[in-house]
């Protein structure tokens, strides 16, 4: 049997899929498993374990356009798949796997695209699941007939190989970060939109205190669309961080936070990925839910106020943004300090 699986476009929404993902694994032991994702989903998902084949889809380049998506179609096409799974929500997920002539086509029925499946599942009911966005996908499984029962994860991790740890711990003592100290990693960024991010000058403020107390390295990441984030953070610290902003990919991101301690950032895909390598997570949350997008650990703690307009899931806040003011750095100071006691004393 030959599966297509249309995987989802950001990077937290990929990780908190991955429990269907090893479902589908677990389900058809010997199948020939293939992952369409955007390059850098793609990039997350190798050494996981979880497919044969990994096929990139990149709709600004080679993809671009209908002339892309019917070349990517007919690669598809001519690897006859028996089924495919569309994870993501949207019509071109359909449209593409029709496109490639698989006879069973299997996804939600939602954004108007229930005419090209052969299996379109109806949308859990609000309250009808657990309200994680992991529940999401594995219900579509459950419905589809291709899980026998949804079971609760309390972690989701990702593998990273060894001989990845050890290159990104070279990357790190490169750009200045010492060897043997405590790490701690910050993010303060977030891709979704403005609404998200925590204000530079308080992720300042809590890195200027750890840093002092605990003698630590601050490593800032982020895309290049970030810099000026992260110029804003380090133009108020005591001690300069080693800013790694626009100089890592997403592809580097689990094997260099896995060589950290401790991370604090927004509600963020690095967020999920420091939290599946097995860092303590602070996360800070204000227009998102974390009752639907918290990273699936045992070792966060969620920073949150809620004004009356939160969750309101904007990309940016068209008033004050008091969800985000509203949290002062002696919050996440106090969200961070257990975790960093803890990791000082297993360090000796």
């Amino acid at each position: 049997m030959k599966i297509l699986i249309r995987a989802t476009n950001w990077v937290g929404d990929a990780i908190m899929a991955l429990p269907a993902l090893r479902a589908v694994r677990k389900r058809f032991p010997d199948a020939e498993i293939a992952i369409v994702a955007r390059p850098y989903v793609a990039d997350i998902y190798r050494d996981q374990a979880i497919c044969n084949q990994l096929i990139a889809y990149d709709p600004k380049s080679l993809h671009a356009g209908i002339s892309g998506r019917e070349r990517l179609a007919s690669e598809l096409r001519a690897q006859k798949f028996d089924a495919a799974l569309l994870l993501q929500n949207a019509f071109d997920a359909a449209w593409l796997a029709w496109r490639a002539n698989i006879p069973e086509r299997i996804g939600y029925a939602r954004d108007a695209r229930s005419f090209l499946l052969t299996k379109a599942v109806p949308l859990p009911r609000h309250g009808e699941i657990p309200a994680h966005e992991k529940f999401y996908y594995l219900e579509l499984l459950h419905r589809a007939g291709w899980l026998d029962s949804v079971q609760e994860e309390r972690f989701i991790d990702l593998c990273v190989p060894e001989d990845q740890r050890r290159s990104a711990n070279e990357f790190l003592c490169k750009y200045g970060v010492r060897q043997g100290a405590l790490r701690i990693a910050i993010a303060a960024g977030a891709s979704y939109g403005s609404a998200k991010c925590w204000p530079p000058t308080r992720f300042a403020e809590v890195a200027n205190r750890l840093q002092s107390e605990a003698d630590a390295d601050v490593i800032l990441f982020g895309t290049s669309a970030e810099a000026g984030v992260a110029t804003a953070i380090s133009a108020e610290m005591r001690r300069p961080p080693v800013d790694l902003t626009g100089k890592t990919a997403i592809a580097d991101l689990p094997a260099l936070l896995s060589q950290c301690h401790l991370f604090i950032g927004n509600d963020s895909g690095a967020m999920h990925v420091a939290a599946a390598v097995g860092l303590p997570v602070v996360a800070v949350f204000g227009p998102t839910d974390p009752e639907g997008t918290a990273p699936v650990t045992p070792r966060c703690h969620i920073v949150q106020q809620k004004p009356y307009c939160s969750p309101c899931l904007l990309r940016r806040c068209p008033t004050d943004h008091r969800c985000m003011t509203a949290i002062t750095a002696d919050m996440v100071e106090a969200a961070a300090r257990p975790w960093l006691s803890s990791i000082q004393v297993q360090r000796g």
